[in-house]
């Protein structure tokens, strides 16, 4: 994993009491020497000219007498992927555990003991799968045989995988459930705007972001939609939705979710996406990109083999396939409210993208062509470097302390004094914890060679791993994870490529029972409504034909129930003064 050059000493803060329990555990051969003082130190760490640490005596003589060397020297501390699974690097140990429990492993263990269907006790499977995984499993099979394959054929083989050697008897995509997030979040940024919120408005969907800034940043809760992610609104059509359609309750069903991260297993452990009622979770299982590869090696499954029908779409699949919304391939969340923001305006508007430092930080803003007048202001922010300077952004111009100490409180004060001297601010930002955003996250297939030889880090400064203490794949090496660290700009691009790749198809002519749709959204759309009238059973319910159409009092109710969610700071029990070093 790749660490910011930026890191400091009090950002390696993860929680874990009663110590830093998260540093590895130095062995100790000898029993420290009975001391003359209560409480003094029996050892001492001196530093040589060469920067090298060692440990003698407090009264310095070896710390060891029976050694024939005369100084102990202390070995670098090492930190690979296995160390740290959560991209935030900050998971407390209570995370750690739930972590543990969501693994291909589990999702074996359930599948075998699943009684049969013909028992009452028998759930139904469900496997959904995020387009950034199908993009990483498209590349990689893709480099390997050196032809293109689509998403729509990895999606396919992956789907005869799953429910003929697994025995899924459902498998999605999550391209739907992403296209109602889409809805939802503009509908809430739209309210926002209206006053019933904070701006700038801040995505939500990346839980990395989200459990970084519930520990570090809690002054940021307020400005972060309150939308779920596509990952949980899937969670709430499989077991709400889907499940009231197959007659089956909430608890009958199994629902497995393949993503691109690791923090994702995370947010899917969060009680706000469990039911009491039913004693269920949203999403059971997460598992990563890499995981699902490993299944497939353990089970002989070649996914470079290719199966019937694989590149021929159905237009009559429960919810649409592959929707493939423009924009970026995190979501497209910036791109949705500058769509929905020049079809709301009247006259013509004009848009003009900045980049800052990198493609991984850009600045878009609509400006109406007659007058010129600023109508909108976002950014897309990936990597925490970036990340992290938003935050001071936001800060700045919100008037909030965005630091600890002096210098945060200074940051507050300044923007105060500023008041409205400096250019318009953000309306909303698309941030993403990974670097190149979620096709680069870190439970993606790497490429091994690549990665070994890469000299910078993914927000482009040089490191010198070995310095750093990282550890370093060796190529060719039989890993499930292959390499502990993001894979590089290159490989990214590939993944980022096949993403892309599949052309839009148009469906076929519609028979004489069937409704005409011009294109998939369109249908996605109808549906999308469907789905927000039978969740939250408005009076009306009739009337209510497209997703923005404000319902009864209840209804509303119910709407943020199933599709928006909630944040609460996470106050450290960690206190400094008491770290054993």
């Amino acid at each position: 994993m790749a660490f910011s050059g930026a890191l400091t000493l009090t950002d390696l803060n993860d929680f874990l009491t009663p110590s830093q329990a998260c540093i590895k555990p130095v062995e100790q051969a000898n029993k420290p020497e009975e001391s003359k003082e209560p409480g003094a130190a029996t050892t001492q760490i001196v530093i040589d000219t060469t920067g090298s640490y060692y440990e003698v005596s407090a009264g310095g003589t070896p710390s060891n007498a029976s050694s024939k060397n005369i100084e102990r020297k202390l070995q670098q501390a090492q930190i690979s992927l296995t160390d740290c699974l959560a991209c935030s690097g900050c998971i407390t140990s209570a995370e750690s555990v739930l972590i543990t429990l969501q693994s291909h492993t589990e999702v074996l263990n359930f599948l075998s003991s699943n009684p049969p269907v013909s028992t009452p006790e028998h759930k139904i499977p469900v496997l959904s799968i995020a387009p950034q995984s199908l993009a990483s499993l498209a590349a990689s099979i893709s480099s390997s045989s050196g032809s293109p394959v689509s998403l729509l054929q990895i999606l396919r083989r992956v789907r005869a995988f799953s429910t003929r050697i697994l025995g899924f008897e459902h498998v999605y995509d999550t391209t739907f459930a992403r296209h109602l997030a889409l809805l939802e979040h503009t509908q809430e940024f739209f309210e926002r705007k209206k006053g019933e919120g904070k701006l700038p408005m801040l995505a939500s969907a990346c839980p990395g972001w989200i459990c970084y800034a519930e520990k570090a940043h809690s002054e940021m809760l307020p400005f972060i939609a309150r939308t779920k992610s596509p990952q949980q609104v899937m969670g709430t059509l499989v077991k709400s939705w889907f499940g009231g359609r197959w007659g089956v309750k909430p608890d009958q069903i199994y629902h497995v979710s393949v993503m691109p991260c690791y923090d994702k297993k995370l947010e899917a452990s969060r009680q706000d996406f469990y039911s009491d009622l039913y004693s269920t979770r949203d999403v059971d299982c997460v598992i990563t990109t890499g995981e699902l590869e490993l299944l497939m090696r353990d089970k002989d499954w070649d996914l470079s083999q290719p199966v019937e029908n694989e590149s021929t779409p159905d237009f009559d699949a429960e919810i649409p396939e592959l929707l493939s919304h423009p924009g970026t391939s995190s979501g497209s969340y910036l791109q949705s409210l500058i769509i929905s923001i020049t079809a709301s305006h009247s006259s013509p508007v004009d848009l003009t993208v900045k980049s800052i430092r990198t493609s991984d930080y850009e600045e878009f803003t609509l400006r109406a062509r007659d007058t010129g007048e600023v109508l909108f202001k976002g950014a897309k922010c990936y990597g925490f470097r970036n990340l992290q300077n938003v935050v001071r952004k936001v800060g700045r111009e919100a008037g909030v302390q965005v630091g600890r100490g002096a210098a945060g409180r200074m940051v507050g004060m300044r923007a105060k004094k500023r008041g409205g001297e400096d250019e318009k601010g953000y309306d909303y930002a698309e941030v993403m914890a990974c670097p190149g955003g979620c096709v680069n996250g870190g439970g993606q297939l790497k490429s091994i060679a690549q990665a070994a030889g890469q000299k910078e880090d993914e927000e482009g400064y040089a490191r010198n791993w070995e310095e750093s203490g990282v550890q370093m794949p060796v190529p060719g090496a039989d890993s499930a994870m292959q390499g502990a660290k993001w894979g590089n700009k290159e490989w990214t691009k590939e993944v980022e490529k096949a993403y892309w790749h599949d052309l839009p198809t148009p469906p076929p002519s519609p028979g004489p029972h069937t409704r005409n749709f011009d294109s998939s959204f369109d249908r996605a759309d109808f549906l999308a409504a469907q789905v927000k009238v039978d969740l939250c059973r408005p009076a009306d319910g009739g009337l209510h034909d497209t997703w923005a159409s404000i319902m009864d009092e209840e209804a509303e109710k119910r709407r943020h129930e199933h599709f928006r969610t909630q944040y609460r700071a996470v106050e450290s029990e960690v206190v400094g003064l008491a770290v054993k070093w």
